[in-house]
């Protein structure tokens, strides 16, 4: 017996899982939405629901005195205010200090919060007061300024002493908000205002600490640490997380366990994550975040006092749920499980979708309709976090995280080889994505062989990311792959409900001899059909490929001299234009018949744009600042 109903004050994909969960245990819930999510999938989802204000979110989801009114008026006897609000990551108890009036209603009102106390969150949400604290518990921390910077004069100063390079960072922060590197003065400087105007627009909070930068370590958590704790002094670590690959410093790829660390490192970690869970009195799930050296040594980063987005890689290894235990300690229930009870079986991966450009800075938002949308659930093994569907609007507003794609094996090979083909397997449509970045991480050998870092993404791609780069066998496998679904459709026009359109029409080709643009490269291809298969000769080598050719479906599979390929074709037209999603990435071709081509020289080509003149935002946005005035030189 635990609550009879339970508002959630979140959004997306972690309300979602919070709904779901309740209903699990037989909880009603409430959901909160702005005006813009009246529609939203976690509002569908529970019993009832309550708008609380406009689009933004500090009129909304941040705003606490619309949140009580509705706790007042539904009788909720409990809230979920536990995880990162998805709105360039905002986290919503970086403002519990000005929430402390509205938490105290908890004893007069009976409303219990799913989470950690008041003191707790105020600690560990603070990175300069969480740093001390750390110290005290004798945690291994970065070296570092512990107070406040001032003003970038400061700034100077500390990073002069501490020695460069050093990390700027929001003291109130998290998700990579407020966050520089500076390699010198100039730099410290720059930091230090972009990251202080950051902080104040993300967190209503614009202090600033230094610490030492520590170059290309590993970023792993203890859940490295999950931390689940209950109101009687137990606490568990929940083994780690690897958190390397990163953009931005914004994670992308997690799994779990980590194939760096050895078990008296991980038991290391833990004792300290719980030893900190212990200081500060901590009473719920949370993690402790670790930067990890290549000589193993590891240094506090900071904790997050909420469930983190990546948590399901943990409940796959250990066969817990996060957030039933959350409600559970929330009533006063003591933990179920002792430390040795924690097992890590098999392995888990999850990659986060987003609803990003990665050809630009890896990742730059991207908005628009969800026109298609397909999670690969039908494939074993697969977990999908999402809080859109077909139809959801990714807006200008909240984070643009599409869901969380997880995949769970027997072993590393297993769960790479399953996520590979869930990301094969995936269908959006409307928006630009990043399942490309995805996919090319996961299969490179750095990866594969757990050669990683935060620095992966700008050592592997130092130019940027462009996408898979075929080799010779799989250009091959691409056309011989396009000229046979273009010939099948050529085949399907020609008939009317499974017979010909013109019955005195002369039999049908068995040849076609195509032309092929591709990339930079045009490329002579002959197709023969043979029964459902088609025979396609491409650089003098012949080719087979078989599909049920079902050219309805927005998943396409086919198999390749018994290479088994999932395609998706994005787009076509009348002129030959072709765009299909292979191995990931999407490539452009243009099919057309030998004499289409040769009489295709003949045609004048579209004159470029001129954009030399025009300065256009790489993504949505508001304008902040105007650094310059007519008659400057820039």
């Amino acid at each position: 017996q635990t609550f009879e109903k339970l508002l959630v004050a979140n959004r997306g994909e972690i309300a979602c899982r919070v709904i779901k969960t309740c209903k699990k245990m037989g909880i009603k819930t409430v959901a909160i939405h702005s005006d813009v999510d009246a529609n939203a999938v976690h509002v569908k989802m529970a019993d009832e629901a309550a708008c609380v204000g406009p689009a933004p979110t500090s009129k909304s989801y941040l705003n606490m005195d619309a949140i009580m009114e509705v706790i007042r008026k539904t009788r909720a006897q409990a809230v979920s205010l536990n995880e990162s609000i998805c709105c360039s990551w905002l986290l919503i108890f970086s403002l519990l200090p000005k929430l402390k009036p509205s938490l105290s209603l908890q004893a007069s009102e009976g409303v219990t919060f799913i989470g950690p106390d008041t003191h707790a969150i105020q600690a560990m949400g603070d990175k300069i007061e969480s740093k001390l604290l750390a110290k005290n518990a004798k945690v291994n921390t970065i070296p570092g300024f512990d107070g406040v910077v001032k003003d970038a004069d400061e700034a100077v100063r500390i990073a002069r002493e501490i020695g460069y390079p050093v990390m700027i960072k929001a003291s109130a922060g998290g998700g990579g908000k407020g966050m520089r590197i500076a390699w010198d003065d100039e730099e410290t400087r720059e930091g230090f205002r972009f990251s202080s105007q950051e902080a104040a627009s993300s967190f209503g909070d614009d202090r600033l600490l230094i610490e030492k930068f520590i170059d290309n370590p590993r970023h792993i958590e203890i859940q490295v640490c999950v931390i689940l704790a209950d109101k009687h002094g137990n606490a568990l670590w929940l083994n780690e997380r690897e958190c390397s690959i990163q953009r931005r410093n914004q994670k992308v790829v997690e799994e779990a366990p980590s194939t760096f660390l050895d078990p008296e490192t991980r038991r290391a970690m833990g004792e300290q994550a719980v030893a900190l869970a212990k200081a500060v009195k901590y009473s719920s799930a949370g993690t402790v975040e670790f930067l990890v050296d290549s000589s193993k040594n590891f240094y506090f980063l900071e904790m997050n006092t909420r469930l983190q987005v990546e948590h399901p890689v943990t409940e796959c290894i250990t066969g817990l749920d996060l957030v039933q235990e959350m409600i559970r300690v929330a009533k006063g229930y003591p933990l179920r499980h002792k430390q040795a009870d924690i097992p890590i079986n098999g392995w888990a991966v999850e990659c986060r979708v987003y609803a990003e450009d990665p050809y630009k800075s890896f990742g730059l938002p991207s908005i628009g309709k969800l026109s298609q949308y397909q999670e690969p659930l039908h494939l074993p093994s697969v977990r999908v976090d999402s809080g859109i569907q077909q139809g959801s609007d990714i807006s200008i507003y909240y984070d643009p995280m599409i869901s969380k794609l997880i995949t769970y094996g027997s072993n590393r090979a297993e769960a790479l080889k399953r996520m590979e083909e869930a990301l094969d397997n995936y269908v959006i449509r409307g928006v630009t994505h990043n399942i490309s970045l995805l996919r090319e991480v996961i299969i490179h050998p750095r990866f594969v062989q757990g050669d990683i870092s935060t620095k992966f993404l700008p050592e592997v791609y130092p130019d940027g990311f462009k996408g898979h780069k075929l080799t010779d066998l799989e250009r091959r496998e691409l056309l011989a792959t396009a000229t046979s679904l273009y010939v099948a459709e050529q085949l399907r026009s020609q008939r009317f409900l499974g017979t010909q359109r013109i019955p005195l029409a002369k039999s049908q080709r068995n040849n076609w001899e195509l032309c092929v643009n591709l990339e930079d490269g045009v490329y002579p291809v002959v197709v023969s059909k043979n029964s459902s298969s088609f025979s396609v000769e491409v650089d003098g080598m012949k080719l087979n490929v078989t599909s049920e050719w079902n050219l309805a479906s927005p998943l396409l599979s086919v198999t390749i001299d018994g290479t088994a390929r999932t395609i998706q074709r994005l787009s076509r037209d009348a002129s030959g234009n072709l765009s299909i999603q292979f191995l990931g990435t999407v490539y452009k071709l243009r099919i057309l018949t030998k004499e289409a081509a040769e009489l295709s020289k003949y045609m004048p080509e579209k004159a470029a744009e001129d954009t030399s003149s025009i300065l256009r935002s790489p993504m949505p946005g508001t304008v902040v600042a105007v650094s310059v005035k007519p008659g400057d030189t820039v």
